[in-house]
């Protein structure tokens, strides 16, 4: 009865899913999980999460969360408490769902999965630095892999179905609920989330990496404060993170008392504006529904947002001009752009995020000049790194204009875009949204052998390896097409080598499923 329970609790994570529990690595008998094996299941949960239509990937929040998250592995780091070993092993990637639910949870083998809800409702970076390194901790102390291996009894598959199904649960809890059938499966459930000690762990070493990145420890009792509030409410489902995290009286109680240990630290003004837009961006991306956007479109016309604070005003402005772009009414969106940045023109550290919005709203209105004229300001030497986004955005308009309107300077800037592009996936070549965005930029040079290859890389990234072998076999053929003017063969001679490498790993995970 439980096991038949548990494999219908393989329901959407972020939405519904193709699960199939025999894609799951074999983990021994669960009594001493390896870093290695850990890293499996994490890569085989992760692969499902890419395949979610939910699945979010926005360069401007990747690139908020990722300075978060980075700040709080150097801090481990710096700690002790994340050995080489480990910090080489794992993933230490973040998945972003397109989720209203309040919701943050740490997969094996160094994933992180936060839920947009959770962004939507912190009102500072420091709250929303205290879970991220709340879960962080959970990961360098091996809690999973401890939680895993006291239940030397379970199937290793059946632990990658309680994990899944605990997801699901917090996306759907009534849904899931009701899909458990009998008391061993709701105990099987219970017997994977960690311990009272383990979120006291958490909590204590969080904290300190948090301190020790640069955060103000504060934003764990005012994180605290939100969490016990909800609770207090009878949370309904909408912070699924107060039932895999419990609040307990301990808990508050030793955050507390730390605090009283720590100096007052004012937070920089920038912090909150940041935070304040991305909490907007969070909540409108998070598919609210026309008459929600609506209310938000139309809640920056009330007199009264000029008398609230100055990060509310920002919040309120920038949130609006983002649902009216969702709602397709660019006249609206484009109005409310001299307001937002007259609100925001003595911050500095807001000014980037509206030029990258007045970009978004040109993709929207299929104004590809109007992308790179707002953002003519960014550096275009080809020795300049430039910052993700504008990145992505300026290869994507170039691209689109090389096709559609071939000009000397813009084949200057998509030649520009491919070289920072191609420096970028050097340091980070898990990035499959840049490999994606390369792709089409090379093809818009005329590169069809580059492009194939990247479209490759960009499947290796998310696991499919199947699609990876492809992708990297139509690059093959591609090269034997082409004549020998044209023929790149130090590109073939990677597309060759990077075949056998997807090849291999597609060999490795049919292995695994033979096996059981």
């Amino acid at each position: 009865m439980a096991i038949v329970a548990l494999s219908m609790l393989l329901t959407p994570v972020w939405s519904q899913l193709p699960v199939s529990t025999s894609n799951l690595p074999a983990l021994g008998d669960g009594a001493d999980i390896t870093l290695a094996a850990e890293r499996r299941l994490g890569d085989r949960i992760a692969r499902e999460l890419y395949r979610d239509p939910d699945y979010l990937e926005d360069p401007v929040l990747d690139e908020y969360l990722h300075h978060i998250w980075q700040a709080l592995v150097k801090g481990a780091q710096s700690r002790g408490e994340m050995s080489a070993e480990l910090q080489d092993r794992f993933a230490w990637k973040i998945l972003i769902g397109r989720d209203r639910s309040v919701n943050a949870f740490a997969l094996p083998g160094g994933y992180l999965g936060i839920h947009l809800g959770l962004i939507s409702v912190v009102t500072t970076r420091d709250e929303l630095a205290s879970v991220m390194a709340h879960e962080l901790s959970h990961v360098t102390q091996r809690h999973i892999s401890r939680s895993m291996g006291d239940q030397a009894r379970m199937t290793p598959w059946l632990i990658g179905a309680m994990i899944l199904g605990m997801l699901a649960a917090s996306k759907s809890p009534q849904g899931a609920q009701a899909m458990i059938v009998g008391g061993q499966a709701m105990a099987a459930q219970s017997q994977l989330n960690f311990s009272r000690e383990m979120e006291r762990e958490a909590d204590r070493i969080g904290y300190g990496v948090m301190s020790d990145a640069g955060f103000d420890t504060q934003g764990f009792v005012t994180m605290f404060g939100k969490l016990q509030q909800a609770s207090s409410l009878n949370d309904n489902g909408a912070f699924p993170y107060l039932r895999s995290h419990p609040l307990s009286s301990e808990r508050m109680a030793d955050m507390q008392a730390r605090q009283q240990l720590q100096a007052p630290r004012a937070t920089p003004l920038n912090e909150d504006l940041v935070q304040a837009m991305m909490s907007a961006r969070a909540r409108v991306f998070a598919q609210p529904g026309v008459d929600a956007l609506r209310a938000w479109g139309q809640e920056a016309a009330d007199a009264s947002v000029a008398k609230q604070p100055i990060a509310k005003q920002i919040g309120i402005l920038y949130g609006a001009c983002l649902s009216w772009m969702q709602l397709r009414d660019m006249a609206q969106a484009r109005a409310l752009l001299p307001r937002l940045q007259q609100a925001s023109a003595r911050h500095a550290s807001t000014k980037r995020l509206i030029q990258l919005l007045e970009a978004e709203l040109a993709f929207k209105e299929d104004d590809m000049r109007g992308v790179l004229h707002a953002l003519r300001h960014v550096a275009v030497q080809p020795n300049s790194l430039w910052q993700r986004p504008e990145l992505i955005y300026l290869a994507q308009a170039s691209a689109r204009l090389q096709v559609s309107s071939p000009h000397a300077e813009t084949s200057q800037t998509l030649a520009q875009a491919i070289s920072a592009l191609q420096r970028w996936m050097l340091q980070n070549h898990q990035d499959a949204q840049a490999w994606q965005v390369l792709a089409t930029a090379l093809a818009a040079q005329g590169r069809p052998l580059a492009s194939l290859r990247a479209e490759g890389e960009a499947q290796l990234a998310r696991m499919d390896f199947g699609a990876a072998v492809d992708r990297f076999r139509a690059a093959q053929d591609a090269s034997r097409r082409l004549n020998a003017p044209a023929s790149d063969h130090i590109e073939a001679s990677i597309v060759d080598a990077r075949l056998r490498f997807a090849q291999g790993l597609l060999r490795e995970q049919l292995l695994e499923r033979q096996e059981r």
